[in-house]
């Protein structure tokens, strides 16, 4: 006997070691990107694999789990119930992958620190620069990686930590599918650019000489469109708009060729004068522009995402607002949200 000891005991009875048959991931993989995406067409080039392969995955997990998960709409697929209770606990299953693989990467190798930001369509190309700047300047140096992308692809790879931080001119909404916080980076007014001889000819009696001036808009559906329509509603003009223009990058290089005037935020004035060779028609510090860092975390511990938005707040975000104003124009409300990270929930 062994002393001390009690009786061993053996089991007879097997333990079963799977009550439901196993998850196969891959299939779950496919239909989580197929979701993500939208529609299989672009999940095939997302995957770089053929229709037929992702529609037997499909398939394959649809039998597993004994619910259909997409059902026809119009033209494209939509989440049934049973889909959209599966894609949340896919999120979560991937999110959790990824979470290991950079906190894995994360470990002292002698290697920059990375840092993976995405910057909405919309987002002035040069405001992102200058929010960005600080960190390439820390010491030790950082890996900047970069995304231009819709808001929505964005925040999906947010969910899943492929990007540490999106920057956006909008908050998330409570209505978001993603648990994520808004960080406010700062506000200014707008300026209104042009070539010299469009400013030259449009300035005098601004606002009032926008009407019928010909006039380069953002797209529909961003947040500048919609504080600008406010915005001419409320001063009583009725620009000529000439083109829309969902990148602004480009939409700036359509105002330098003098195709119209153009809006873009005055914390960035400066350097669109510069850059583009274009003149200031006129002010309006009534539209408030709004930037933002979007993150899954409430409180932001990169070190370098908390240096560039202490930068922005401190410095890019900090001029005094002394330039002349609109006379006639009307303040525009937007909801304001806590710089410390404010819950889209």
């Amino acid at each position: 006997m062994n002393a001390g000891r009690g009786p061993r005991v053996r089991l007879t009875t097997p333990i079963p070691r799977t009550i439901v048959p196993a998850l196969n991931y891959r299939h779950l993989f496919y239909f989580w990107t197929v979701a993500r995406e939208g529609s299989i067409t672009r999940a095939c080039k997302q995957l770089h694999v053929t229709q037929p392969a992702i529609s037997t995955q499909l398939h394959k997990l649809e039998e597993q789990l004994g619910e259909p998960l997409f059902a026809k709409h119009g033209r494209g697929l939509a989440l049934t119930e049973a889909g959209r209770v599966a894609f949340q606990y896919a999120d979560e299953i991937f999110s959790l992958g990824r979470e290991l693989s950079e906190t894995l990467r994360g470990r002292p190798t002698g290697k920059p620190m990375r840092l993976t930001v995405g910057v909405t369509d919309a987002f002035p190309k040069l405001l992102a620069y200058r929010i960005l700047a600080p960190a390439l300047r820390m010491d030790p140096p950082v890996h900047l990686v970069l995304h231009d992308d819709r808001p929505e692809r964005l925040f999906a790879d947010l969910s899943i930590k492929e990007v540490d931080l999106v920057l956006t001119d909008a908050p998330l909404p409570p209505t978001a599918p993603i648990r994520a916080y808004n960080h406010l980076l700062g506000e200014c007014g707008v300026t209104f650019f042009g070539t010299p001889a469009l400013a030259e000819a449009y300035a005098a009696g601004f606002p009032g000489s926008l009407q019928d001036a010909p006039m380069l808009m953002p797209a529909e559906g961003t947040t500048l469109r919609r504080s600008l329509g406010q915005w001419f509603a409320s001063v009583g003009v009725e620009p000529r708009i000439v083109a829309e223009v969902g990148d602004s990058a480009l939409l700036k290089t359509f105002g330098q060729a003098g195709i119209g005037i153009f809006a873009s935020p005055s914390a960035i004035e400066a350097e669109i004068r510069r850059q583009y060779g274009v003149g200031v028609v006129g002010r309006a510090e009534e539209i408030r522009e709004r930037f933002y860092a979007i993150s899954v975390e409430r409180k932001l511990k990169h070190p370098a995402v908390v240096a560039l938005s202490e930068t922005a707040r401190e410095a890019l975000f900090a001029r005094p607002r002394s330039r002349s104003r609109a006379r006639t124009a009307e303040p525009i409300a937007e909801t304001a949200d806590d710089a410390s990270g404010t819950p889209a929930e």
